[in-house]
């Protein structure tokens, strides 16, 4: 019986890593490469498991578009020096990160710039 009990605790574990690991795949973004982007925050998320910035991008041909900007979560990024202070609506950023791979205005942050600041990694 404890025998039984030992690997039924196992294969539960198991499992359990199993989904932990799916659900923080990067598989959607286009991880090879950077996109660019300089913009100015409209929301600013500090939640888990994922943090989110809405930044409002506009083009060459002054056309504007907000990007969705999925980061590590709110314990993550505090565990880096990183606080809810750190970006706040309305500021301006640059950021590098890897975009969705169907090509829409999301992207998995790799690095933020604020306007009188220094990079940081934000994952």
């Amino acid at each position: 019986m404890r025998f039984n009990l030992v690997n039924l605790g196992i294969i539960v574990s198991l499992v359990l890593i199993s989904n932990a690991r799916a659900h923080h795949s990067h598989g959607n973004y286009q991880m090879t490469e950077y996109t660019h982007l300089e913009g100015v925050v409209q929301e600013m998320y500090w939640i888990n498991p994922h943090a989110w910035i809405y930044l409002e991008v506009v083009d060459s041909g002054n056309n504007s578009a907000v990007w969705a900007l999925e980061t590590a979560g709110a314990s993550r990024l505090s565990n880096i020096g990183l606080s809810r202070d750190t970006v706040k609506e309305g500021d301006t950023i640059s950021v590098r990160c890897h975009q969705l791979r169907d090509g829409s205005n999301g992207c998995l942050l790799g690095f933020l710039k604020p306007e009188d600041g220094e990079e940081k990694l934000w994952d």
